[in-house]
């Protein structure tokens, strides 16, 4: 192991911790589950847009993504900043609808706010299962993530990192909350920044600048620049797939869609939309072009995705390193963080009160359950991310696909079709998860297109269909446990 590279990340899981101390205190303002959840709908602009930014940047922005530039290209760069306009369509499709409506419904998780528009018992039954599913493979991915970080930047093994890295995580967000969540989110977010533009600097120094970088890749074999990547592999319909898949279906995820109900008022979220759409571009080119050039630097890796860690230690002096480890750590802890919390919210607020209303006033209890439930996730999560495979972009985006599947259409047709329904909103929930299961299960990929694809086409039809054969809905109410 290497102190110079490890004080450092000392450093900040103690900043980490810091934070999550005074989100404890600064918890007993306010009701439990508001303020456990979604920190008091307090957040202001900039708040908001790191938080946002952080929540969707994952271990796949920092360690898969660059593994992919690095084995495709400077193609992968090209595809990566399809993701540019992902803040920018969160807010600005849900956005102020969202939390309106939330307000009013006095809504706390996502789920919340489908009982109140559809007023089904069985659609928030089917919305908790599959949320938990698919939230239990994209935190395992950030788990395999932080570890593989740990085993090859500062030297520790990976069960030992895994043991280390899960422990902190889930320390820090059982205890803290939301709060702790987007306040640590803020600093990550500053952290990724730094952290990407000095790595980006000393990889472009090492290669021996752009001109020398991109020969290297040339003589290493040609298509690493062209538009295709190595092996063809960004043919249009992968790329329509990828845009799909990680732009305009990110409105569906319930992690992202859950920030919009928690900010302060319509100033914060457009000052949110405009911080955060250039924090993703910079992160997004940045990280990419990293791994890319990082092939004319380490042209022989056996894992595409220890190219981040490998070139820290590589291009950077180890104490450098050291605190560039943060960025990486920051964008799987802010991740994890509101996957965790929306999973607990969603087994306590969606599960537990809806079968025991009456436990509703019983804020100790909550309290107790909801730092257990963070608790034994975390056990979960560690013992699934104990064997890992060697590509974590693959199982990161099917599980980014499977939430957009069932989530999507519910969600922005629920905000924007008076009509709509809950047998609209279940039959498009089914089709869309089922279909995106069989697909991405089979590999089977209709006219080359990736399974989110033909998933929402037929997920929206499903909708439509399933509409006509519902009941209209009537007002929506304020959500409150006895109710569900």
């Amino acid at each position: 192991m290497q102190l110079e590279v490890i004080l450092p990340l000392v450093a900040y899981l103690v900043i980490v911790f810091g934070l999550s101390m005074y989100a404890m205190k600064h918890r007993a303002t306010g009701t439990f589950l508001n303020e456990y959840f979604l920190g008091s709908r307090s957040m202001g602009g900039v708040v908001l847009a790191m938080t946002l930014t952080a929540t969707y940047i994952s271990a796949s922005s920092f360690i898969g993504g660059p593994g992919a530039a690095y084995k495709y290209g400077l193609g992968w760069v090209l595809l990566a900043m399809i993701q540019l306009p992902a803040v920018w369509l969160s807010l600005g499709i849900l956005g102020k609808k969202f939390a309106i409506l939330a307000r009013r419904y006095n809504a706390v998780t996502l789920n919340d706010m489908l009982y109140a528009r559809y007023q089904s018992r069985l659609l928030v039954w089917l919305a908790s299962f599959s949320l938990l599913v698919a939230f239990i493979g994209a935190m395992t991915v950030q788990f395999i993530g932080g570890a593989r970080l740990l085993e090859t930047a500062a030297g520790i093994p990976y069960e030992t990192g895994l043991l280390i890295f899960g422990i902190s995580i889930a320390l820090y967000t059982a205890f803290g909350g939301f709060r702790a969540s987007v306040l640590n989110d803020t600093m990550q977010g500053l952290v990724m920044l730094i952290g990407t533009i000095l790595l980006l600097i000393a990889v472009v120094h090492a290669a021996g600048g752009l001109h020398s970088a991109v020969d290297k890749l040339t003589a290493i074999d040609p298509k690493l620049i062209s538009p295709e990547g190595a092996e063809d592999i960004l043919t249009p319909t992968f790329m329509t797939s990828f845009w799909v898949l990680v732009c305009f279906g990110v409105i569906g995820l319930p992690h992202t869609a859950v920030r919009c109900i928690s900010y302060k008022d319509s100033k914060a979220v457009h000052r949110g939309m405009i911080i955060g759409t250039i924090v993703v571009a910079i992160l997004m080119l940045g990280m990419h072009l990293a791994g890319a050039l990082g092939r004319a630097v380490l042209p022989d890796l056996n894992v595409p995705d220890l190219v981040i860690p490998t070139l820290m230690m590589h291009v950077l002096p180890p104490f450098a390193a050291g605190i560039f480890l943060a960025a990486p750590m920051a964008a799987i802890m802010s991740t994890i963080n509101a996957q965790l919390l929306q999973s607990s919210a969603t087994i306590i607020k969606d599960l537990y009160l809806n079968l025991r209303p009456e436990q509703s006033a019983n804020e100790a209890r909550l309290k107790r359950m909801s730092t257990l439930i963070t608790l034994v996730l975390s056990v979960l999560l560690l013992l699934a991310a104990w064997r890992p495979p060697e590509m974590i972009i693959w199982l990161n985006l099917l599980a980014f696909g499977g939430l957009e599947a069932v989530f999507l259409w519910p969600l922005v047709l629920g905000l924007y079709w008076e009509r709509a329904n809950a047998a609209g909103a279940l039959s498009a929930m089914v089709t869309g998860g089922v279909l995106y299961a069989i697909l991405a299960t089979l590999k089977i990929q209709w006219l080359g297109f990736h399974p989110i694809v033909p998933s929402l086409l037929l997920s929206l039809l499903a909708f439509v269909i399933g509409n006509r054969f519902g009941r209209p809905v009537a007002a929506p109410v304020a959500v409150s446990p006895t109710d569900k």
